[in-house]
């Protein structure tokens, strides 16, 4: 144990990690459950991967084949008997970064943007944007050239909900020939 902080052993690290994978809405990588993981000043890097190591050998964790780790029916067990026993300090920390980490994987499940190429050497962009009802939008674009796909996909990311306004504001503005008969 390195710095200052409330967690004073890897059994409290252990906890701190159930808590964590307990409350987030998706199973998440290693880079992940290493910055929520890192809110105490106590905790260093390799107590750490011991204590993940340690978590999905006792099958408190699971280790996905892509890399995600997720917690265990034994994990949500262990982590509501343990969880009052981590610092309150600690936890209304963990609980404010958890907070914007699920809104971060809320937000990518919604947002949904790919390229592909066709066979006649253009690229499709597909832009997906849903809400907790469903799909709002699906589009796809023929685009000339990858660079100009990828840029749009990335654009899209960024900002769908302008995207979307603007789709709507065109098509619920008046028709331009209707207005030249009147």
């Amino acid at each position: 144990m390195a710095g200052r902080g409330f967690i004073r052993d890897k059994l409290e690290i252990k906890f701190l990690i159930l808590y964590i994978t307990a409350r987030v809405i998706e199973p998440i990588p290693f880079d992940t459950v290493l910055d929520l993981t890192l809110c105490d000043d106590a905790i260093d890097y390799f107590d750490f991967s011991e204590c993940l190591a340690d978590l999905v050998k006792t099958e408190h964790l699971t280790l996905s084949e892509e890399g995600l780790y997720a917690i265990t029916e034994k994990g949500l067990r262990n982590s509501r008997i343990c969880e009052s026993s981590l610092p309150y300090s600690v936890r209304l920390r963990c609980d404010k970064n958890l907070a914007a980490c699920n809104r971060k994987l809320r937000r990518k499940s919604q947002v949904k943007a790919s390229v592909t190429q066709r066979p006649n050497g253009t690229y499709t962009a597909a832009f997906s944007l849903e809400d907790d009802m469903g799909s709002v939008m699906d589009l796809k674009l023929a685009i000339p050239r990858e660079d100009m796909a990828n840029m749009l996909a990335e654009r899209f990311r960024k900002s769908p909900e302008r995207l979307y306004s603007e789709i709507m504001r065109v098509l619920m503005s008046s028709d331009p020939e209707e207005d030249k008969d009147q």
